[in-house]
Order: structure tokens, then sequence, then C-alpha cells
């Protein structure tokens, strides 16, 4: 399986690249936990369907030291007993802002509150920036249909 198009291929997509890469690595210095950066990529890949990011997503975290147990478990964090209360506020707060469509006004104040309950506003910022820059990524990869299972650890970085 090929991508409809190879944009690394071409000036716009690795300018673009730089971009997000930049992004990337503004987030990994932020001081949210990088567990729950790489729990809430997971989980707004696994929401769009992208294997891209799942793949990538999964690999880095298992690196990093997270558990398989908790990966297997990320889309049905609810009834799971694995992840902590600011986790799960995370993972509640990315599942709305990726599935905005579904509810006017987007993120609710309930979901909000638990969030701002555990994170104060530099992780905040960071944790909002991440799923808005993993939804852009995720519609990238479905869009050119980039063929997922090679990604190495640390590939992007």
């Amino acid at each position: 399986m090929d991508a409809r198009l190879d944009y690394l291929a071409t000036t716009t997509g690795t300018r673009s690249l730089k971009h997000f890469m930049a992004a990337g690595r503004a987030l990994k210095e932020s001081p949210l936990p990088a567990a729950t950066q790489e729990l809430v990529a997971l989980r707004v890949s696994q929401i769009n369907g992208c294997a891209v990011c799942v793949d990538m997503h999964t690999k880095e975290a298992a690196a990093a030291g997270e558990t398989s147990a908790r990966l297997h478990l990320v889309a049905a964090w609810r009834e799971a007993t694995v992840f902590t209360e600011a986790e799960r506020a995370a993972l509640e707060l990315a599942e709305q802002g990726t599935r905005v469509a579904d509810a006017a006004g987007g993120v609710g104040d309930e979901c909000w509150a638990r969030a701002a309950k555990h994170y104060e506003e530099e992780q905040l910022t960071a944790l909002v920036i991440l799923v808005s820059v993993m939804n852009a990524a995720n519609r990238l990869n479905l869009i050119v249909q980039q063929p997922a299972g090679d990604y190495q650890v640390g590939q992007f970085h």
C-alpha cells in the first residue's frame, strides 16, 4: 500500500512538517507529563482512525516505559482502573476536543473544569495544543492514506 501523495517529497510538505516537528518539540518541553501526552496522542488517533499515529504513539509510549495494559485500555479508559484522575480528565478533554462536531460548543464546561482541577495553565495550554496538533496530523495522514506499521521509535525526533 502506498500513500496517495508523498507530501514529504515536496517543498511545501517539508517546510510544513518542520512546523509540526517544532510544535512537537515545544510540547515535549512543556510541563504536561510525557505519559499523559502519549496517552492523549494515542486516544485522539484512535478516535480519528489514524493508523500511522496509533502505531507511532503506541511504540513511543512503550519505549518510554508505558505498560501494555494501559496502552491496550486507552480506548476504554472510562471503564479502566489503570489511569489516574488527572489522566482521565486529559483523556476526556482529548475526546471532546476531537469530537467537536458531536456537541455544540465543543468541550463542555464540566469537562474543562475537571481538566483545570488537575492541570495548571501551562499544562492546559500544552494539552489543548496537543489535541489540536494531533487532530491536524491525523487528518493529513488520513487524507493521503499514509500506510502504517513501519514506524521506528525516535524516527521523527
